[in-house]
């Protein structure tokens, strides 16, 4: 079974970068389609990224796109999430996860993380 782990998170200043990583320390991400999401306190998970089903495009929530990237290094057995311009809304727990589109096109997850916590914040 997957086992995914997430780091990277941090206190950041708004307009700042981060980079999340994720890697599985039982197999290869090779064989799975990792999405990203977050969760803030007191409110519902938020789709950040999910690997598209129909044609294995990456999916972005409108709320990130153009600033974050989701990426892979196959050698580091690892995928990115790499956030610029980071607004204080940005603050949540960040999950990466197993990931797929329903037929309405939204993302999904199935396996996560325990997650990694970032802060924007002056």
């Amino acid at each position: 079974q997957v086992q995914l782990v997430e780091s990277g998170g941090g206190l950041v200043q708004p307009g700042r970068s981060l980079r999340l990583s994720c890697v599985d320390s039982g197999f290869t991400l090779d064989f799975y389609a990792i999405g990203w999401f977050r969760q803030a306190p007191g409110k519902e998970r938020e789709a950040i990224s999910c690997i598209s089903t129909t044609d294995s495009s990456t999916i972005y929530a409108d709320s990130v796109k153009g600033r974050f990237t989701v990426s892979r290094d196959k050698a580091k057995n690892t995928v990115y999430l790499q956030m610029n311009y980071l607004k204080p809304e940005d603050t949540a727990v960040y999950y990466c996860a197993t990931s797929y589109s329903d037929s309405d096109g939204r993302c999904a997850y199935d396996d996560w993380g325990q997650g990694t916590q970032v802060t924007v914040s002056s």
